[in-house]
Formats: structure tokens, sequence, C-alpha cells
């Protein structure tokens, strides 16, 4: 250069360097009118050595910067060949400390990119990368000149980025605005490439700094406006970091953010139309082909109804023949299953405060992709259900909404996919292809009765008016070929998910997993949730959770399986059961009732009651029996649940409930009182009384008279509504008299006494109505009432009454020797045998013709007479045993009740 022009470029003053650039351009025009490029060359490498690479020399980089953009302007068309000599120092300056280089720098590559356009685009990357990092600076000129310069990119990608060659790699003779001389099939390598660009997108999209991640999202906006770089293909590289945004405080970050991912999913969706429209009209056009190809083979499908009119030479040359046209996006991959990936990485990833925003946006996307493409979203519903319903808890309430939304959709999809699945192994023939006859069944099989018909009808083919009206059934060519195998879902992944959240805090979500497990096992039940597996201690565990819609969820799930299972795996559920009480008495004292009463909802409850009573009745802690049963009979009293089952109890005629009530007994033996409200229930009335004999020899404990106070409230129920009626028929219900009396010789003077007193004494009247002989009794020992063909029947059934009270009487001298461990047996070893309460197992029923005939009385242990002595009393015959006080005192009720008749 001439020293004039390097004194120039040299000095502080911007207005003697932009002097000497002026000068600086017109000697290169000349040289390059000239063709001497060796002279530019070398005042090229003049600049960037001396001047643009001058470090510690802001002036002369300065100088340097408006020099090479000056040469740039005058070599115009022969830039090309030159920009691998002026750009790196360019580039180099933009990390200068110096702000003023900095901007000059930006000053430069703007000038230089406005005369190379097109061939500014091989350095795009690295020019892209210093916008990123100066739109960041901290000098508010460097920003603005930053600016500028990204604008100027931003107009040369738009116009240039898809199609534009850099002339280093055009091939001679090329010419951009004719190509048709040009070979097609050598495609050529455009300036811009995407490929070599989403590296460093993908390593500059994690950036903290709002101004930076503002700069981003701008280009991505950019690049994927234009059509035929179809960005979309892409977007798993930098969708993640595209999620983070969202959280940015800056609002306008937010917004642009937001805006962008809007329209990346918008084209998703349209490409996923495109795609099935596509596909749609290829599986029509091959039908039609199908059709075509019968016709010109002579065979007249019987399907075609009036005005299915074909011209076989239109549809080969219209529709058959004809090329498809090709529509923007039908040839453009998305890979939904890595955007899956990463949406699910950000429901996993911790959501801290401020992270709403990505979540809310994930949620939307998979509510989407389960339209678009369902089936891609079903591997990931193990990991999407264990941060999903844990979202449905969320405090904040457009989150609950959102995860609510991709639950439901989520849910149905599975539920149609089992449905199609079930579908599809149907042979030809089940798959339904027209509305129903009223004859069929809703499942789509002809019932018994058509089948059978339609067999022995005369089989004629049908007339052209008669085929228009019958329904269109397809034919193998016009049904739609089978699409690709759909991928089934893996339960044992999605129940251990589920089986996960039985741990979280939140009822809401507790209660999801447990409808998803429903919903699952109910599906494919052999798939899920065998008794074997580490999911059914977790289930009972369940069974102590606070929440009440946990426990009703976890018992309908268990009850599902139970009815699905064979009978060992419900025999192990409730022995499994009963160790749960056995363990938390505090679960059996809150929730023993809603659970029981739950089960008896779902399940059968006399299959219930059985198997627990048998299980009971091998149980060693006496205490925890005692309780059980006592609880089991409350609900056999109150539960509306349980209705049916205390309608079979009361008819002890048939041999069902017999054995049903002879089970119950058996176990009900560890609680007194519980025993003697089976035997009011089941109007063994005189039962009851003999067990009444037996109360008189145990110890009355402030627990039994509890019990009993309880027991003279429920009989104040609707329950028993038809025990107090029967007070009304004292001839044919006289132990029932007795029974009620006995209670109340049991009580102390308290509201049970007094309420149960009021009750009898509303009937005292009528109670000792039968204690007067007949007129026309033959003799005075003949019985004043007529035993009723039930009572007769109990008498002739194969209930064993005697050994189901020595069976009562075995398991409460037991209970003593525990409470009273140093304390003698007494009379009772005799008749306990010293056995446990199994010992009598198995001989309580008889078969019929055992022995049990007509003329049999059933009696108890002690000798109860049917008719009171006749008034006024008369002391009883003495008794084989002694007995306490409170025995003689029932044994004598008939006296007592006619006394009191006769004060009152």
């Amino acid at each position: 250069m001439d020293p004039a022009i390097q004194r120039a470029l040299n000095d502080k003053l911007y207005d003697k360097r932009k002097v000497g650039a002026l000068e600086l351009e017109r000697v290169i025009r000349d040289l390059v009118a000239h063709k001497d490029y060796a002279k530019v060359e070398t005042i090229l490498d003049q600049l960037c050595n001396e001047f643009a690479y001058a470090v510690h020399q802001p002036h002369a980089r300065n100088g340097g910067l408006i020099g090479l953009a000056a040469a740039a302007i005058a070599l115009g068309p022969e830039l090309a060949r030159y920009l691998e000599v002026i750009v790196p120092p360019v580039l180099a300056c933009f990390t200068d400390q110096n702000a003023r280089v900095r901007y000059y720098a930006c000053e430069a590559m703007y000038n230089i990119a406005k005369v190379a356009k097109g061939e500014i685009l091989v350095y795009f990357n690295h020019i892209f990368d210093a916008l990123c990092k100066l739109g960041a600076d901290s000098e508010l000129s460097v920003k603005n000149g930053a600016e500028l310069l990204d604008r100027l990119i931003k107009d040369i990608v738009s116009e240039s980025a898809a199609t534009y060659v850099s002339v280093l790699e055009q091939p001679p003779g090329y010419n951009e605005d004719d190509k048709d001389g040009t070979d097609e099939s050598v495609e050529l390598p455009t300036a811009f490439s995407l490929k070599r660009f989403i590296p460093l997108l993908k390593n500059r999209i994690y950036a903290l700094n709002p101004f930076t991640r503002t700069f981003l999202v701008g280009w991505i906006t950019l690049l994927d406006s234009i059509p035929d770089l179809e960005l979309v293909t892409y977007l798993p590289e930098f969708l993640g970091g595209l999620l983070r945004f969202l959280s940015d405080p800056n609002q306008d970050v937010h917004v642009a953010t937001q805006g962008c991912l809007d329209k990346f999913l918008n084209e998703i969706k349209r490409i996923a139309r495109i795609k099935k429209g596509i596909a749609e009209s290829k599986r029509s056009k091959e039908g039609k082909r199908k059709r075509v190809d019968s016709i010109d083979s002579g065979s007249v499908p019987p399907q075609l109804e009036e005005g299915d009119e074909l011209d076989s030479d239109t549809v080969a040359e219209d529709e058959i023949d004809s090329e498809d046209d090709w529509i923007p996006g039908q040839d453009v991959q998305v890979n939904h299953k890595a955007i899956l990936e990463i949406l699910t990485a950000t429901l996993e990833s911790p959501q801290e405060r401020g992270t709403e925003h990505g979540l809310l946006e994930s949620l939307r996307w998979i509510v989407e992709f389960l339209e678009i493409c369902p089936e891609e979203v079903l591997p990931f519903t193990p990991k999407i259900l264990a941060h999903l319903l844990p979202a449905m808890a969320s405090g904040v309430e457009s989150i609950r909404q959102a995860a609510g939304r991709v639950n439901t959709s989520l849910m149905d999809y599975v539920v149609s996919l089992s449905d199609e699945a079930d579908d599809r192994m149907l042979p030809p023939s089940r798959v339904p292809t027209a509305p129903s006859p009223a004859g069929d069944r809703p499942d789509g099989t002809a019932s018994a009765r058509g089948s059978i018909s339609g067999s022995r009808e005369e089989i004629r083919s049908p007339t052209p008016g008669q085929m228009r009206g019958l329904p269109r059934t397809p034919t193998p060519s016009m049904l739609p070929p089978p699409g690709p195998t759909q991928p089934d879902l893996d339960y044992a992944a999605a129940v251990n998910s589920l089986t996960l959240l039985f741990l979280n805090d939140h009822e809401a979500t507790r209660v999801a997993a447990l409808t998803w497990l429903i919903m699952l096992h109910r599906k494919a039940p052999k798939k899920v949730l065998a008794f074997n597996d580490g999911t059914f201690p977790a289930l009972l565990k369940t069974l102590s959770d606070p929440a009440e819609a946990v426990v009703t969820k976890d018992l309908q799930l268990l009850s599902q399986i139970s009815k699905n299972s064979e009978d060992d795996y419900f025999s192990n559920f409730m022995v499994n059961l009963l160790q749960l009480f056995s363990t938390d008495r505090k679960l059996l004292e809150t929730r023993g009732n809603l659970i029981i009463r739950q089960l008896c909802t779902s399940l059968s409850p006399e299959r219930i009651y059985r198997t627990l009573a048998d299980c009971i009745e091998k149980e060693e802690d006496l205490e925890f029996a005692s309780i059980m049963v006592q609880n089991l009979n409350n609900n056999l009293i109150t539960a509306p649940e349980l209705a049916e089952l205390r309608k079979r109890l009361r008819n002890l005629e048939t041999k069902e409930g017999q054995t049903f009530f002879v089970a119950l007994f058996r176990s009900w033996c560890y609680n007194a009182v519980a025993t003697f409200s089976l035997c009011l229930l089941a109007q063994a009335y005189e039962q009851a009384y003999n067990l009444l004999q037996i109360f008189a020899e145990l110890e009355m404990t402030v627990n039994i008279l509890i019990q009993i106070d309880k027991l003279v409230q429920l009989l104040e129920s609707p329950v028993f509504t038809y025990l107090r009626l029967q007070l009304l028929e004292p001839e044919r219900y006289p132990h029932l008299y007795k029974c009620l009396y006995g209670l109340l010789m049991l009580l102390p003077q308290s509201s049970a006494f007094a309420a149960l007193k009021n009750r009898l004494n509303s009937v005292s009247s009528i109670g000792y109505l039968h204690i007067t002989p007949r007129p026309n009794a033959t003799t005075p020992s003949a019985s004043s009432f007529d035993r009723p063909a039930r009572l007769k029947g109990r008498e002739e059934g194969i209930i064993r009454w005697n050994e189901l009270l020595e069976k009562f009487r075995s398991v409460q001298e037991r209970a003593r020797r525990l409470q009273h461990p140093g304390g003698g047996a007494g009379d009772l070893d005799d008749v306990a045998g010293g056995g446990g309460p199994s010992d009598l197992r198995g001989h309580a029923l008889e078969g019929v013709g055992s022995g049990a005939g007509p003329g049999r009385t059933m009696r108890g242990p002690v000798p109860v007479r049917e008719t009171p002595p006749p008034l006024p009393p008369k002391p009883d015959p003495p008794a084989p045993k002694p007995r306490s006080g409170l025995g003689r005192q029932l044994g004598r009720l008939g006296g007592a009740v006619s006394g009191r008749g006769k004060r009152s």
C-alpha cells in the first residue's frame, strides 16, 4: 500500500481512517480492472497482518477493519475468491477487549456481507457464533451494531440459504438462472447447511442470558419459516433447550419461545395429516384398482350399490395411471420417538419454582402426540405415568388440568388399543361389518335362534333389487390392508411405576394410580398383578392408607383380582387380610368396617364370610378372634350390603342356609354376645336361650356388658323389625320371650335395661296369654301351642345343636383359662374334653336319616320346659347339676312373667 494510505488507516481519528479507506478502495478497483490480482493479494495480506491482527494497537485494528471492508466493496463480483482471506481477521476482532474494535468489526462484516450476499453463507457458523456472543455484549453500541449485522444475515439466509451454491463449488459453465443445461442428477452442496449448523445450535441452546436466548429463538423461528430447509427434522436436537427457555423470567423470551414452539407443533400436526391423507388415498386407489381388475376379468362384485358406475378407461387414466402430485411436507421425517424422549425427560426433571411453564408445554405436546401418533406414545407410558400422576396433585391449577387431560387421553387410548387387539384376533367371519339385526347379541355374534333358523332356510341368490337393500359386506379386496403391528404396552413396567406411586404424599395421585391398575387388570388380567408378584403386599399395605377414597379403590382392585383368580388366591387374600388386621389393630378399628363392606359390595358376601369364618376358627389369638368376630357380626346386622345374607340366615329350612349358619356359629363362638345375636338373626331362639344358660356360668366382664348394651340398641333398629313383631305371637315363639328377659336379667340398671324393659312391658299382657290351658286340651300336660313347620324342620334338619353348644362351651372355657392361667378348669374340663376349638370340627352337621327323627326334641345341656307352669308359679324340679343363682332365675322365667302379670 501507499505509505500515505497506511498512515491514514493507522490514524486515531475516524475521519482520516475513512479517507484512507476510500483511497484504498479506488486503488483496488484499478487493480481489479487491470486484473492485477497478485498486487490485490499483497495488499490484503498487508491489511491482515500489519493492521487487523495488531492485537495491542486498537487504532491499527480499526484501520485494518475499515480497509478490509473497502477492499471487499472494491472487489465486487471477485470477492468470493478472497473471502477466506478477508473474513477470518474480521471475525477475530469480534472478541477484542476494546469495545470500539468490536463495533467496527460489526460494521466491517456488515459491508462485506452486503457485497458478498450468498457467498457469506459459507462462513455462516462463524458469524452466527460471534453474533450469539455479541448479542449479550455489555456495550450498547456493540449490541446495536450486532443487531444491524444480524438483520442483514437473516435477509441473506431467507433469500439464499435453501438454494445458493457457492461459486467456488459450481462446475464450469454453471448458471444459476439457467439450470436446464446442467445435470439435475448431480446435487451440488449449498453454501448453507443445516447439518453443519445444528451442532452449533445444540451447543448454544443452553445459554442463560436472556438476550442470547432471544437471539437464538429468533434464528430458530426464521430457519423454520424457510420451507425447503425443514428444520423440524432436527427438532430433537434443541427442543430440550427451548423448553427451558419457557422458564426464563424475561417475558419477551417466554413469549417468543412459546410462539416458536406453537409453530413447530402445528407443523408436526400438518405433516401428520398430510401423510395420513396420502396413505388413505393410496388405500382407496388400491381398492379401486382391484375393482377395475375384477371388471376387466368379467366378474362383477356383488357388493356394488346403485350409482356405483365404473368406467374402466376413466379410472385407469385419471386415478390409477396418473402420477401423484407432490405435497409440501409429505417426505418430511419427524422423529416422534426422540421428541417424546425429551418430553418425558422434562416431566422427570425436578420441578423447581418457575419451571411449571416447561411442564405445561410438555403435557400439551403429549396430548397432541396422542392424536398424531399414539402408537409412538405407548412405549413411554410407564415413564409418563410415573411423573404425570404426581402432577395431577400439583398446587398449580393449570398443571392439574393439563395433567388430567393427558391422563384421560392416555387411558382412553390404552382402553381402545386393547379392544382393537381383541378385534384383530377375531376370525374374519366374526368381524362386525354391519349393524346387527334385532336377534343378534350386542357383541356382534348371532343368537342361537337366528343361527338355527338361518341354517334351515333355503339358500337363494338375491335379485339386484334385493342386493341394493342388503347391507354391504366388505370383501377382502375392500378391506384396508393390515397396518403395522401395534406396539404392546409394557405392563410390568407400568405396574411397577404405578405401585411406587402408592408412597406419594397426595391422595389424588394414589387414587389415580389405583384407577390405572384397575383398568389395566380389567384389560389384561393375566399380565397384571398375580398373587405371587411384589404388588400384592403393596396393595395390602395400602389398606392402611388414611384416605378413604384410596382404600375404596384398593379394595375394588383386590376384589377384581379375586374375581379373575382361582380359589387359592381368594383364600390367601383373606388370610393375609386377617394377618394385617391382627398386626395393625388401628386399621381394624378405623377401616375394618369399610374394608368388609367394600369387599362385600364387589365380591360374594357369603363367600367372604365363609372364608373368614374358616380362618378365624383356626386363629390362636383368642382376643383378636373375638374382636374380629364382633366386627363381622356388627356388619352382618347393620350393613345394607349384607341384606341378602341376612335373609339367607333367616331361612334355615334349606341345606345351604343350615351349613352357612353352622360355619358362622363355629367361629362366632369366640365372642359370646356375637353368637347370641347370630342365633337371634337366624331365629334360632331356643338355641339362643340355651346359650343364655351358659352365659350364667361365664364371668360377666365390662366388655361383655357393653356388647349386650349395643345388642339391645340394635334390637330397636329396622333390621330386627321382624323380631319385635314376633313378640305378638308368644305361642309360636315362646323362647324369644325367655331370650329377651334373659338379657334383661343380665343387664345392670342402665339405659339399655330401661329400653328393653319398656319394650317387653308393651307386650307383657300378650306374653303370658299362652300360659292359660286351652279348654279343648285332652291332657293337662299337652303342649299349649303348636310348633310350626319351620321349627319341626329345624329339628329334622342336619344341624346338631348340642354339638354347637359344646363347641361354644369349649371355646369360652379356653378363653377363661387364658385369662386366668392359675385357676382350675372346674366341671367344664369334662365337657371340653381337653380339646381345642377345632375338636368338634366336622361333627356339627348331620346327614339325613342319622337319627334325628320327627319325634325327637331338641334339648340343650340344661332341661328347658316348653310350657311355663300354671299360675301361681310352682318350684322347679331339682336340676341334675347345681347352677348359679342367675341360671336358676332364668329357669323360673315363666313364673316371674306370670307373677308380674298378676300384679299388673
